[in-house]
Parts: structure tokens; sequence; C-alpha cells
């Protein structure tokens, strides 16, 4: 290695290389032997074919999601297939309704509603028993 006027080393390899896409700008080891801009639009391209490649193969969750849309469809009444759109109700049997068949009478819903609202009260308001006095 050899000193330059300004105190530098410089190596005679590094000099002399060209970028391999003969550009005509000079290369590094670091860079793969190409300038910088080379370099870069390669390391771009990678990263555009990656992108690519992962939006092509869904993963896991993105596929479930594809399914339940496919599955979802437009939304339409369970008793007249009427389509509702977003001014669907749903009710707790689990079935999506237009304004006519809201209704848990209009629609022969199987909800059972007194159990259910027999459950809540109980759950709302425990039994609370005082302990026995001793007879004296």
């Amino acid at each position: 290695m050899e000193k330059n006027g300004a105190g530098c080393q410089a190596s005679p390899e590094a000099a002399a290389i060209l970028c391999i896409n003969n550009c005509g700008f000079f290369g590094t080891s670091a860079t793969m032997n190409m300038c910088s801009k080379c370099h870069k639009d390669m390391i771009l391209k990678q990263e555009q074919h990656a992108k690519t490649i992962s939006s092509l193969l869904p993963s896991g969750s993105e596929a479930e999601e594809i399914s339940s849309k496919s599955n979802e469809g437009a939304t339409r009444c369970t008793t007249c297939r009427k389509r509702i759109g977003l001014t669907g109700f749903s009710c707790r049997c689990g079935n999506l309704f237009c304004c006519v068949h809201r209704y848990s009478d209009k629609h022969d819903c199987p909800f059972d509603y007194l159990t259910a609202s027999r459950d809540a009260i109980a759950k709302g308001n425990p039994v609370v028993k005082g302990q026995k006095l001793d007879k004296i």
C-alpha cells in the first residue's frame, strides 16, 4: 500500500474496479463491485419483488378474511331474502333481518327470551341469607 500526498493509504485494487453493470462508475467490494446507484437500484428491485410475492401469497389470517368475505356476499334478510345492505337488523338468534322481519314474532325466532331474562335477573340479584341466631 502506498501513501498519497494527503497522507491517506489507497489500495491499488479499490481504485481500479469498475461497476459490474458497465455504467462507467467505480464500484467497491462492499457494494458487490457495483457503484452506489446500481447497488441502490438492485436493493429496490429486490424489495419490490419481495412485496409482490408476499401480496400474491396470502397468510393464514388474510386467507380467513378472504373466505369470510366471500361467504358474506350480499347481505340479505334471512326470511324474505331481500337485500338490506347497511340497514339490516341482527337478532339474538344470530341472523340478519330487514325492517319488516326484525321483531322476534315476525321471523319465528328460536331464541328463548324468557330463559335468558330469568338467568340475567338471577345473576344480577344473588340470594342473600343471614346467619341463624342462637335461641336463648
